[in-house]
């Protein structure tokens, strides 16, 4: 299937929700209208979202988001020049999304590399957040790469587009925020217990204690354990946040954070040559539970934080909030890279493809290692105050903010693993990991620092200007020891290389507001990835100067059904400036060349909310027709002669729609009241056909999953049954030039909770 043989059944099912617009101004049911918004003290100066205000709507019962913590201080989502999706604890319960790689498949326009370490490359707009670190944690930079769980998640933010003038150094794609549930002045408890197929059981629990008049602690829990037909869960976490002053004029919160995991690994599948000679490629014929990996694999990891947060309120809708966080990650994965054998190890003798695969396929388990550990301290401080002056309205956010990223990087000695065959999967063979030898093999030292300030200013009755300008300094430290190979006694020389960069980020956004239900907006803003985002800085980094690019976005938001659905649109178009290569003629480069360019331009829609008070929607679609790869460095000279040494290291070709860029993706899910104890909900999530990373010659095909809940309440208990991937449908979700990892099969979880 196409992309243009998708576009018809999921724009089909995306009208389901899209096209609910019109009903909901003509429903006659009553609709419980949004909570007051608190009166301004003053008629000169715009209103803003107080500590302790009613208009701050609980996520827990509602898939619309109103406000947003995105923009360093609480802002109404109308104030955001840019387009910003919310994914509400409402969304995560309902559809049991217990990572943040399946929160993140509720919003359009997200893709994901299944990167060669086993990471999930997370892709907004075709461009990578994960590996520029573009994910956050209440604001602060969450850079390490672990299993991140939504056990202790009150919401998840999307940003989309140039994020550079608010967090730093970052991508063009966008920014992922993580909100971290916080104590609240209310009792309000909840225990959780999933049963599910794969032997699956998840227990979660979520108390919050009212300690005094202004003070209340909140611990988050969780357990989750799965044999998973060989790629077993087996996680815990705890959370745990302690608020004193709430709401008042000294607030202060002091919370701890600890996950841990030791999990298998699903490293992949390799892709499958249709025929002898062909240069397509296409999906394995086999359950997407099976699992080859050896029973040896393992992805342990750890990770924990410590935060203490202060705010003073000045009052007037002044406030000062500072945040100082130290964490530690650890992670020790060791995978096996699924390939086909040689056609020698094949008991027919012939090379593997879709017309000579059988159960007795010879499969081969190569050797992945990652183990790495990271430790950081984030200190963050943020004004925001409202105030007028030459003659205007002003919102003001400033903020200076400072980082240091400690990191090691460790290697090991391959060891031969036992093969197995495509009819033989979870068999039980592996080898002995406490053999391998364990080398450190490099080191990243970073200090980051930046101050920005923002204005938002109302410039006439219906129109608000927004300026910001953001400077930041980043230095970074790479080291390798003299390593000597054990089996040929060749040394290699160590390095020690260090590069320091200072840059400016801007961001310039129009707003024009007729009424208090629709907000127009337009938005330019920049953003710069550094050498060292994320930890790959290495010795070519040390003499490449930091990538560039910049965003340009027109769209509108709108609140329709007396404030309860809301409406976002939004076209963009986003260019990658300078994008690193490396020198595609040397075979020892010495530095990575500036030398590329790409763009991705298109449109995206979400509703969330309410028809009318038994009817729910959350939908969200992206459209990206246009999508090239605009500079590059050349891989074939005047003469047709292909020169570069190793084109798999140069980026993608000139001319080419980049991988990882879906042109339909989209979400739907919906559910009905149907009586005070009965509640029925589905959905479906679709994107149509792309490309893996650097690859020209094949698709990944397009696919559609549906996805079934039926809810009983009574009281204070409420079972919930959750069917997902219906049709039990095979398909690539995470996608490499050598291998896909599959999407989920069909699971079906039983969830029982209870509210005290």
């Amino acid at each position: 299937m196409t992309h243009d043989d998708l576009r018809l059944p999921l724009l089909g099912a995306l009208a389901a929700g899209f096209g609910l617009i019109g009903l909901a101004q003509a429903q006659t049911a009553p609709i419980t209208p949004p909570p007051p918004e608190p009166a301004a003290e003053s008629p000169q100066v715009m209103p803003v979202v107080r500590a302790k205000a009613s208009a701050v709507r609980s996520g827990k019962d509602h898939v619309q988001a109103l406000t947003t913590g995105i923009g360093k201080g609480t802002q109404e989502l109308r104030d955001i020049p840019q387009s910003l999706t919310v994914v509400t604890e409402r969304l995560i319960d309902d559809r049991n999304l217990d990572t943040l790689k399946e929160a993140l498949h509720n919003t359009a326009g997200i893709s994901f590399q299944a990167a060669e370490g086993g990471e999930e490359d997370i892709r907004l707009r075709g461009f990578s957040l994960q590996s520029t670190g573009d994910i956050f944690i209440d604001g602060l930079r969450d850079p390490a790469f672990y299993d991140r769980d939504t056990f202790n998640h009150d919401r998840l933010e999307v940003l989309r587009g140039s994020a550079s003038m608010l967090f730093g150094r970052g991508s063009t794609g966008g920014a992922v925020n993580q909100v971290n549930k916080q104590p609240l002045l209310f009792g309000r408890n909840e225990v959780s217990v999933t049963l599910g197929s794969g032997g699956y059981v998840r227990g979660t629990t979520d108390l919050n204690i009212r300690l005094g008049e202004n003070s209340a602690a909140r611990i988050n829990g969780m357990l989750t354990q799965a044999d998973n037909h060989g790629d077993r869960i087996d996680k815990e976490g705890l959370a745990a946040s302690l608020g004193f002053g709430i709401g008042t004029t000294d607030e202060v919160t002091a919370s701890v954070y600890h996950l841990k995991n030791d999990n298998g690994i699903h490293y992949g599948m390799p892709w499958l040559t249709p025929s002898t000679g062909s240069t397509v490629r296409v999906l394995v014929p086999v359950p997407a539970a099976n699992y080859y990996a050896a029973a040896s694999d393992f992805n342990r990891g750890t990770a924990d934080y410590a935060t203490l947060a202060h705010t003073h309120r000045f009052g007037a809708g002044r406030e000062l909030k500072t945040v100082l966080r130290l964490g530690r990650y650890e992670r020790d994965l060791r995978a096996s890279a699924i390939r086909f054998a040689a056609a020698s190890l094949q008991p027919d003798g012939q090379a593997v493809t879709a017309q000579t695969l059988s159960a007795a396929t010879v499969l081969n388990r190569g050797n992945n290692v990652k183990i790495q550990d990271l430790e950081t301290v984030n200190l963050q401080s943020d004004f925001s105050g409202r105030f007028q002056a030459l003659g205007l309205r002003h919102q003001l956010l400033a903020g200076v903010d400072a980082t240091r990223e400690d990191f090691n990087n460790y290697g090991a000695n391959a060891i031969t693993k036992p093969r197995t065959t495509i009819g033989t999967p979870n068999d039980g063979g592996g080898i002995d990991e406490s053999l391998r030898m364990l080398t450190r093999n490099r080191t990243f030292e970073s200090n980051g620092l930046g101050a920005y300030a923002q204005d938002l200013m109302q410039v006439a009755p219906d129109w608000k200007l927004l300026l910001g300008l953001r400077w930041d300094r980043f230095s970074g430290h790479y080291t390798t020891p003299q390593l000597i190979n054990a089996n040929t006694g060749a040394i290699t020389a160590p390095t020690d290389r260090a590069r320091s960069d200072a840059l400016w980020s801007k961001r310039l956004g129009v707003l024009y507001q007729p009424t208090a239900f629709q907000s127009w907006h337009f938005s330019y803003g920049t953003s710069f990835n550094t050498s060292g985002d994320t930890y790959q800085y290495d010795a070519l980094g040390s003499n490449t100067p930091p990538e560039g690019s910049v965003n340009y976005e027109l769209g509108g938001k709108f609140d329709l059904a007396d404030g309860n659905l809301s409406l976002r649109f939004a076209l963009f178009h986003a260019v990658k400036t300078n994008e690193r290569n490396r020198d595609s003629e040397s075979v020892t480069p010495t530095t990575y060349v500036l030398s590329g360019q790409r763009h991705a331009a298109g449109i995206e829609f979400d509703v969330a909310g309410r028809i009318n008070q038994a009817w729910e929607v959350f939908a969200s679609y992206a459209y990206i027709p246009d999508a090239e790869v605009d500079k590059g460095v050349d891989r074939i000279n005047g003469a047709g002669v292909v020169t570069c040494v190793s084109c798999s290291l140069q980026g993608e070709p000139v001319g080419v729609r980049p991988g990882l860029i879906p042109r339909h993706s989209g979400t739907v899910w919906t559910t009905y009241q149907l009586t005070p104890h009965w509640r029925l909900g589905g959905g479906v999530n679709a994107r149509s056909s792309m490309a893996p990373y650097q690859v020209t010659n094949f698709t990944a095909p397009s696919y559609v999953t549906a996805d079934l809940m039926a809810e009983y309440t009574i009281n204070d208990l409420s079972f919930k049954l959750n069917l997902n991937n219906v049709t039990d449908k095979l398909y690539a979700d995470m996608l490499y030039r050598g291998h896909y990892i599959p999407g989920k099969a069909r699971t079906v979880q039983l969830t029982g909770t209870y509210r005290f």
